[in-house]
């Protein structure tokens, strides 16, 4: 593709059209000199959907480590040696106050996440507790749960709770699936997505870059992600942990991360495309060179580990012109705290936000 070319598919999506996978394929591999080219153009299919609003999301962990499935990417995983805080479930009120911090810093959103297969019942009573109790207290809070493969009815509970949606991301393409994972299959990702959507529940799914996977099998999880009409799509890019049997894994670059967001772009045009877990470490000074793609960032710390300053964050998207979405006038009248009110939980090393 040429810069003209970039262009033009934007105009043909903003007409109505659709990205085909070669088109994707091509976007994935335009030449670095061309970066900035596919950035204004992907950039008018998010103007178009979002403005230069951003929306902040805060991970809330409830549960760390423990887990029995054995995803190679994963710090929390069986066999895993990486060096991270294992605990079983927060308090109501544990939760609670980590979620008013993030809430506090501009989140709209508050995800929950648990390590684990899956949620027991008992399980789904704490996430009901705890979602009753930030509805209570935060009027117009959205609430994500992650807490792994649901059972029948489970969903339906979370729903009746307040939960607005829930995170399963796919992770990786079918083909790819089973090199990263093999304690359960794509297809038991696919049915949770599908009971959550069921349910009623705003589906959240997306994937982790960096897997060994190849530029066809990215294209391949976008458009299955598409197909799954996933609301909201982290874009995970790999932590390498020490003690996972992906460490040492270095695929990614700064400009690799951003074709994979604008490729996002192109196929899922008005989907919240979110940065999520690794893009400290990997987009680096791209990061808001990438928020002209993307229209969704989490806020601070991930999972095991942490993430850019809080402070950082705001800054730099007070810096970049772009507005927090439910707060669109916070940095003119001063009234979002940029100060150290949000501090790092002390959480260990990370892994992304893909549970």
């Amino acid at each position: 593709m040429t810069t003209t070319d970039f262009d033009a598919l934007a105009t043909h999506i903003l007409e109505g059209g659709q990205a085909s996978e070669d088109e994707a394929l091509a976007v994935l591999r335009a030449p670095d000199a061309e970066l900035m080219f596919l950035v204004a153009a992907a950039g008018r299919l998010r103007r178009a959907h979002f403005g230069n609003t951003v929306k902040v999301n805060y991970l809330v962990n409830l549960k760390s480590g423990l887990c029995p499935e054995n995803c190679n990417y994963c710090s929390q995983a069986i066999g895993s040696q990486a060096p991270i805080l294992k605990y079983s479930w927060l308090s109501k009120d544990e939760a609670l106050r980590q979620a008013g911090a993030g809430l506090h810093g501009g989140a709209s959103r508050v995800c929950m996440v648990s390590s684990g297969r899956g949620p027991s019942d008992r399980d789904i009573d704490k996430v009901v507790e705890m979602t009753e109790a930030i509805k209570e207290e935060y009027d117009g809070v959205e609430v994500c749960a992650c807490l792994g493969l649901l059972e029948d009815g489970q969903a339906e509970r979370l729903r009746a709770a307040g939960v607005d949606a829930y995170n399963h991301n796919i992770n990786t393409a079918e083909s790819n699936h089973d090199n990263i994972v093999q304690t359960h299959t794509y297809d038991d990702r696919v049915d949770t997505i599908g009971k959550a959507k069921s349910a009623g529940l705003s589906p959240c799914s997306g994937l982790i870059a960096g897997l060994g996977e190849t530029d066809e099998q990215l294209v391949e999880a976008l458009f299955a992600l598409k197909a799954l009409d996933a609301d909201s799509i982290p874009v995970n890019f790999l932590m390498p942990f020490d003690g996972t049997p992906y460490e040492n894994t270095w695929e990614l670059s700064p400009t690799r991360c951003v074709k994979i967001l604008a490729m996002a772009r192109f196929v899922c045009p008005d989907k919240e495309i979110r940065i999520a877990g690794g893009r400290e470490m990997h987009l680096r000074s791209l990061q808001a060179t990438a928020l002209h793609v993307a229209n969704s960032i989490f806020l601070g710390d991930y999972l095991t580990s942490e993430g850019q300053d809080a402070r950082a964050d705001l800054e730099m998207l007070r810096d970049n012109g772009f507005v927090i979405l439910g707060a669109e006038t916070a940095f003119e009248d001063g009234s979002l705290d940029l100060g150290p009110s949000i501090r790092r939980r002390g959480a260990g090393t990370q892994v992304p936000a893909n549970a």
